[in-house]
């Protein structure tokens, strides 16, 4: 009944959890679990808060793609940030990277990550036809 999808097209989990999980059966359903701003080749994480935020989003694409989806099959993100001067950033990636796609979304501006150097996290859920 559910599906897990792996890929190295985003970093290996840090702990015990699924890069995501598709649902059937009707609409396809895939939860995206949260993608931060690490290298998927070399699990490195740039101290560039634009590139962090450029590689978290790169990572949920990733994952959309080795589930047969693109950015337009975002029906809901949620993003931790934890700088609010980074606001600005956020939608100026956000935008680039879903090109005019709206999704549902919800912004957090948190204390902190699970590691120290993350700035940013990202997770969706996506939906596409069967």
């Amino acid at each position: 009944m559910l599906k897990q999808i792996e890929t190295d097209a985003a970093p290996k989990p840090f702990s015990n959890y699924a890069q995501a999980i598709e649902v059937a059966p009707g609409a396809r359903h895939l939860f995206v679990a949260g993608q931060v701003g690490a290298d998927p080749a070399t699990g490195n994480i740039p101290e560039s808060a634009e590139e962090q935020h450029r590689l978290a989003w790169a990572n949920v694409l990733g994952i959309l793609k080795a589930a047969g989806m693109d950015h337009r099959a975002i029906v809901d993100a949620r993003v931790f940030i934890t700088d609010r001067s980074q606001i600005g950033l956020y939608r100026q990636v956000r935008d680039e990277i879903l090109k005019g796609h709206k999704a549902a979304a919800t912004l957090l501006v948190v204390a902190g990550l699970a590691d120290p150097r993350l700035v940013v996290e990202v997770t969706v859920i996506a939906a596409a036809p069967v």
